[in-house]
């Protein structure tokens, strides 16, 4: 349709005029030619006016970035042949608008098929405000013109413009117009819309009503003033009408009127609606906006409803109309270098978007122009950070550029200090164990890099004369390493000493690089003797590289961990995976993992008469391999070692402790909501306290690995995050697990960043909203 857009409100301003952009960028979408003529400055409350005597003239509009306010006005029109958007503006009325929209101006267009006045700023319901409206006016003025005509406005709650709130608002507008046209109603010259601005108006009824008739039941609209108030801005009291800033009549009952020459100032008493929408009957359109529905008021072109379907409630097609124009390819670039993953997201990207197509490239020079829309699904080495950076609002990425506060260990530990220091009742603080961050480069200077590591001395002292068994032990992580690389146990600083020392004499020659070499691995089963060894690896691509033993992280080993008999009382984690999207929304997938160490668990510095379940131990102590849940570095077979988290036993082990307000039949529900609170606030944290190392983009997403592990008293504590976690580590049995992960990321990152609806919980396939938080960062291009 050839669709005439007019308003009593003006061009688009965040002051008087939110609303009128986003509807013609709708109408677009769903593949209207829209022409748009609106007065130049406010016009409200001026009815079915013309200005008489006046010579109207036009000047011309070119719209801007939506919601911004920076549209330009210029005083000639375009080229002929410029294909940048310009609108009419006119010093007249909305009739004039209407007027010389229909018969002056578009008529290269062809015939104006409908004329849209609106979306008005506030509700145009009930007939005080019907019959004073400019927007109704508008509407009117083209009916009689010999136009269908739709009235519009949107009824708010609040100034804040909530661009989600337009948004629903317009596509429903469009919808319910569409509708209109297509299912004109006999004797009916033009309809009254009101739409209100709450959260899920697209769901809300859509009611067919009559127009409340009321009046000023209080007396006089108009308040005595004093003179000096005669040169007071009319737009800037406009404003405070619509802001319900009206001045009370009463307080000025004691001024003198000993003259007869007075001032008066419309000062209407909006109660006086209120108060009658409160005392009517049910199904008028006052009614049926103050119970969030949409009202559709048809009416005859000299200001009289008419019901021709009767009154109730109006029902849209159940089949949303998709628009009618194609959006543009997305230039696609999918290169994980992972055989596992990539043919994952190259179904998720088939069957899960709504959008009309892709284009697969093999490089980004491949793309028609640079701002082509463009999406890089690749590693991280491989993301063309540059481009990304230089397309905001059309390029979209895999990765975040920087991320440190989070993947870095000590990074990590100093954005949960710095962030319980600053909220000490952050939830947080129940699911983190206290860590130590200290660097090292020689064993021999162990003593000066612990110096202010003071929980590691008092533990060290609380160990001194106790068996091994008996310790506090704790676990050493290289900062800067993943995949379980470097981890090692230790109970006291010459244990601690003694693993330093060891990696000092396992580094090669000198003539070889520094930043090349590798520690051999070391044996898996290796008893922990003193100062007990941890293999970080089983294989020598696993290797360590020395280059990342500077930085290291110390935290309390959690012992004794949950542990279930049905498993063979093996050690477990969790792995959880967590989407954040652009600046910033947070995401926990609900399909999560337990990942089991391949032997029966015993406690560090246990002999093998210890063992309480009965496993078969080397006599020399007990197995490393009991505590080495990263299936990286398992050999052989992992079957029964990477489980779906929903599948553990439904109840816990009777020696397990739970809170007395918890069954233990309900352990993983409440495990996963622990895990979805303890996120939410670990990303606030790393923006908040850390926004140097975790920068946040509004065209990148990325998904983070999350381990957690749970103790035997059904707590869950927090162990670490990675980046690109390895996602095949999860095997051929939950394959699709992972298929559901990448199909939840392109219905709720993906899509959504191309121009697609939000997607809705049921479409997210499991992904949990767990922080919606804006960080001010905002793509513009």
């Amino acid at each position: 349709m050839h669709i005439l857009v007019i308003n009593d409100d003006g061009p688009p301003s965040n002051q008087s005029s939110p609303y009128v952009h986003s509807l013609t960028k709708t109408l677009q979408e769903y593949g209207h030619t829209v022409s748009t003529i609106l007065p130049h400055v406010q016009r409200s409350w001026i009815g079915k006016a013309h200005f008489v005597g006046q010579v109207t003239k036009p000047t011309y509009f070119r719209p801007g970035t939506l919601h911004q306010d920076d549209g330009t006005v210029h005083e000639r029109p375009l080229a002929k042949d410029d294909d940048e958007e310009e609108w009419v503006l006119v010093n007249g009325t909305p009739a004039t608008c209407a007027q010389l929209g229909v018969f002056h101006f578009f008529q290269h267009r062809g015939p104006v098929d409908l004329v849209i006045s609106g979306p008005n700023y506030g509700r145009n319901s009930t007939s005080l405000f019907s019959l004073s409206s400019g927007t109704i006016g508008g509407a009117m003025e083209a009916a009689v013109c010999g136009k269908r005509a739709i009235a519009l406005s949107y009824a708010f709650y609040s100034r804040d413009h909530d661009p989600k709130l337009i948004a629903g608002a317009s596509r429903l507008s469009v919808r319910l117009i569409e509708h209109l046209y297509q299912n004109w109603g006999q004797g009916v010259d033009l309809y009254s819309i009101n739409v209100p601005l709450v959260d899920g108006v697209e769901q809300h009824k859509i009611m067919y009503t009559d127009a409340l008739q009321t009046t000023w039941s209080s007396g006089s609209s108009f308040l005595e003033v004093d003179a000096r108030e005669e040169d007071e801005d009319p737009n800037k009291r406009e404003e405070e009408i619509r802001q319900g800033k009206a001045s009370s009549a009463d307080s000025h009952s004691s001024r003198p009127t000993t003259h007869k020459h007075r001032h008066f100032k419309w000062s209407p008493k909006f109660a006086d609606v209120q108060k009658s929408i409160e005392e009517s009957p049910p199904g008028n359109d006052g009614w049926a906006i103050g119970q969030g529905y949409t009202s559709v008021t048809p009416l005859r072109a000299n200001y009289m409803h008419v019901l021709p379907q009767g009154p109730g409630e109006l029902k849209l097609s159940p089949s949303v109309p998709v628009p009618h124009s194609k959006p543009p390819p997305v230039y696609t670039l999918v290169n994980y270098e992972d055989n596992y993953v990539q043919p994952l997201i190259l179904e998720a990207l088939r069957s899960r978007s709504t959008l009309e197509s892709y284009i697969f490239i093999n490089s980004l020079s491949d793309l028609p122009d640079s701002s082509s829309p463009c999406l890089q699904i690749t590693s991280y080495e491989s993301i063309d950070f540059e481009h990304l950076l230089a397309h905001p609002s059309t390029s979209l990425a895999n990765a975040y550029v920087i991320r440190k506060a989070l993947i870095r260990k000590h990074y990590l530990s100093n954005t949960i200090f710095s962030w319980l220091t600053k909220s000490p009742d952050s939830p947080l603080r129940s699911h983190v164990k206290p860590s130590v961050d200290f660097e090292l480069d020689y064993a021999e200077f162990l003593a000066e890099a612990l110096m202010e590591a003071y929980e590691l001395h008092e533990s060290f002292a609380r160990n001194q004369d106790k068996e091994p068994r008996d310790r506090e032990w704790w676990i050493l992580k290289p900062s800067m390493s993943d995949r379980g690389q470097g981890i090692r146990l230790f109970s006291t600083e010459d244990e601690l000493r003694t693993i330093f020392e060891e990696w000092e004499s396992e580094q090669p020659d000198s003539d070889t690089e520094p930043e090349e070499a590798e520690i051999a691995p070391f044996d898996p089963t290796a008893p922990i003797l003193n100062g007990s060894t941890l293999s970080a690896q089983a294989a020598n691509p696993n290797s360590i590289i020395t280059s990342q033993l500077r930085h290291f992280i110390a935290q309390p080993y959690i012992h004794p961990p949950l542990l279930f008999p049905a498993h063979q009382h093996r050690k477990f984690h969790i792995r959880s995976y967590v989407l954040a999207v652009g600046a910033l929304k947070v995401y926990l997938y609900k399909e999560m993992l337990a990942l089991f160490a391949p032997e029966s668990y015993t406690a560090p510095g246990s002999l093998n008469n210890d063992n309480d379940y009965g496993a078969d131990t080397p006599a020399s102590g007990p197995d490393l391999r009991a505590h080495l849940t990263n299936t990286c570095l398992q050999n052989g077979t992992r079957e029964g070692s990477v489980l779906r988290f929903w599948n553990l036993p439904s109840s816990l082990p009777s020696s397990s402790s739970q809170e007395p307000t918890t069954s233990p039949a309900e352990w993983k529900s409440r495990v996963y909501d622990s895990i979805s609170t303890s996120t939410s606030e670990l990303f606030l944290a790393a923006a908040r306290t850390q926004s140097i190392h975790f920068q946040t983009l509004p065209n990148a997403f990325e998904i983070f690995g999350v381990d957690w592990l749970v103790d035997a008293e059904g707590r869950v504590w927090l162990l670490e995050v990675n980046a690109f976690p390895d996602l095949a580590q999860t095997g051929e049995d939950l394959r699709n697990l992972v298929g559901g992960l990448w199909k939840g990321v392109v219905e709720t990152a993906v899509r959504e960043f191309f121009g697609g609806e939000e997607a809705r919980e049921e479409e997210r396939d499991g992904m949990r909203m767990v922080l919606d938080v804006d960080l001010g960062r905002k793509a513009y291009s």
